[in-house]
């Protein structure tokens, strides 16, 4: 009498059910993530009759300055003194990097003169002066 081999049975995983599997994990993350803004000081913006809009935001770094002097960079609250130092430190690491102030109107001139001449300290000389469009 011989014997015979038995076949294995096939041990696949059953992907019938993936696509609603992905698309469960998928709405998921998109409904969860949270996603960073620009959160600076508040700030009331000068008006402008004509403006112009940076190409791009991706070397961007936002300098926030309120009407009681308070500077904010990377949404922290820094001193004057300390401005320079930062942005040396932004520059080094990106040397393309352009820096935008985004100054409350009732901003006293002699701070925003301070900040002016801490990034020329920092050599960061690409300035933007944000403001709105006034119609």
């Amino acid at each position: 009498m011989k014997f015979e081999k038995k076949e294995k049975a096939a041990a696949e995983i059953p992907t019938a059910s993936m696509p609603d599997i992905i698309f469960m994990l998928l709405i998921f993350f998109m409904v969860s993530a949270v996603f960073k803004e620009f959160r600076g000081l508040p700030v009331t913006l000068p008006s402008a009759k004509m403006i112009e809009k940076l190409e791009t935001k991706r070397n961007v770094a936002y300098i926030y300055t309120d009407k009681d002097g308070r500077v904010s960079i990377d949404d922290m609250i820094v001193p004057i003194p300390s401005i320079g130092p930062i942005m040396y430190q932004k520059r080094v690491d990106n040397p393309r990097v352009i820096v935008s102030l985004k100054t409350d109107k009732e901003c006293k001139m002699g701070v925003m003169n301070d900040i002016q001449e801490q990034l020329r300290e920092a050599d960061a000389l690409r300035v933007n002066y944000s403001s709105k469009f006034k119609g």
